[in-house]
């Protein structure tokens, strides 16, 4: 549990600063990067995931307030012994990505989040440039922040509000999710910012090349 100086704390940075949620899975061996894992075994993979996890907390922007929502949910006390008690765990809700993206970043404008950043813990790309350069892309107006994946995916999203209709009816997990998310986002108007494209290590081929070019 936090103590009360670290919630007062807290609370003054979400008002500040970009929230930033990080999704993460907890990191048993057969339940995270089972498409790597079919190269180089469970327990490999799921000790590839934790580094990626921890390599990727600590390129965050230090004065951004962070939030780690997890899954499964009865996982926290796992959570915590892994990355720490001083940080803010929420459990994830149910449902496909989009719901549960859109549950969390509901909680955390509710919460008081001045906006919004989420991403996943594999994009050994993702440095503090690109947390900044969407912090100032949604100050300057921008509704919608994307970090695009090679794979047609993205490995962040940033927003100015709560904007439920960008995560409904998207093809999660395709070729095709950030170019439907963008329609969606265009289709009601929106403004968006799009980084740099990245990618994410899914496979034994991303492993070898972030390890060749030097993000491993």
């Amino acid at each position: 549990p936090m103590s009360f100086n670290n919630v007062i704390t807290y609370t003054l940075e979400m008002l500040r600063k970009p929230t930033i949620l990080l999704f993460v899975k907890a990191p048993t061996p057969g339940e995270v990067k089972t498409r790597l894992a079919q190269a180089i075994g469970n327990h490999a993979a799921a000790d590839i995931f934790r580094d990626l996890v921890n390599a990727q907390l600590r390129r965050l922007p230090t004065d951004f307030a962070l939030e780690i929502h997890y899954t499964p949910c009865e996982a926290e006390g796992s959570m915590q012994a892994w990355l720490g008690d001083t940080e803010v765990f929420f459990p994830q809700s149910s449902g496909d990505l989009g719901d549960r993206l859109n549950a969390a970043t509901k909680s955390a404008f509710l919460r008081g989040a001045s906006s919004v950043i989420c991403i996943g813990g594999d994009c050994p790309g993702l440095k503090k440039a690109q947390f900044l350069e969407t912090e100032e892309a949604l100050e300057q107006g921008n509704d919608l922040c994307f970090g695009p994946t090679e794979d047609g995916g993205y490995y962040l999203i940033g927003l100015s509000r709560p904007i439920p209709e960008v995560f409904q009816n998207i093809p999660w997990s395709t070729p095709h999710t950030l170019a439907a998310s963008i329609d969606q986002a265009e289709s009601i108007g929106l403004k968006v910012h799009l980084l740099e494209a990245l990618y994410d290590i899914d496979e034994e081929a991303d492993l070898i090349r972030g390890r060749q070019e030097g993000l491993l």
